[in-house]
């Protein structure tokens, strides 16, 4: 998924272009469909926006470094609320889908009249975004992996992670060295090592 950085090179490319002193809503918005764009063609679900019909040249790359232009203030609370749709995604970043994701209550503008001649909802605008949103990432768990930190290693022991390091250190507990670095690493199978069998006292 391409950033909003990109998507707001691609409107300020665009208010230049059509001689604007600001970027609109209008400009952010068919900024974000250019750069989720394929030849010239976003597709949202079901909806199918091609840029030439709305008068944007595809083909064009925003100039390197993008010419200054001002947001209006319309424009500006759309990346704010975008800045919140991160948030609550737990992004770090703003991408583009948290951004065209700010258009799904809109009424006015460009997003006003695709609502009223496409039929769009704020749910089915929202659905489409979320199909364009990258999946998340997830790590393999430390009880899937042969190698573990000695955090992990701690943990899996359920021992402090202090008492692992003294086991390593007193050569109880095989560690390997991660080459050139000071992080090692304990192989799972030699967990076992610093378990010895109860001996019940008669």
């Amino acid at each position: 998924m391409k950033d909003a950085e990109h998507a707001a090179s691609l409107a300020i490319a665009l208010a230049k272009k059509r001689g604007l002193a600001e970027i609109g809503p209008d400009e952010l918005l068919l900024g974000c469909l250019q750069a989720i764009a394929q030849f010239g063609i976003a597709q949202l679900g079901p909806w199918t926006f091609d840029l030439e019909d709305l008068a944007v040249d595809w083909l064009a790359q925003p100039d390197r470094p993008a010419p200054k232009v001002a947001y209006s203030q319309r424009a500006v609370d759309f990346l704010d609320l975008a800045a919140r749709i991160a948030r609550a995604d737990a992004s770090a970043a703003i991408r583009v889908d948290h951004l065209l994701a700010a258009f799904a209550a809109e009424t006015d503008g460009l997003m006003g009249r695709w609502k009223l001649d496409r039929g769009i909802t704020s749910a089915a605008w929202r659905a489409a975004i979320a199909q364009l949103s990258p999946a998340p990432v997830s790590s393999p768990r430390a009880d899937d992996r042969d190698y573990l930190t000695p955090e992990e290693a701690a943990e899996a022991l359920s021992i402090h992670v202090q008492t692992l390091r003294a086991f390593v250190r007193s050569g109880k507990l095989p560690a390997l060295r991660l080459a050139g670095e000071r992080a090692i690493r304990i192989r799972r199978q030699d967990l076992e090592t610093v378990l010895e069998p109860l001996v019940p006292q008669t």
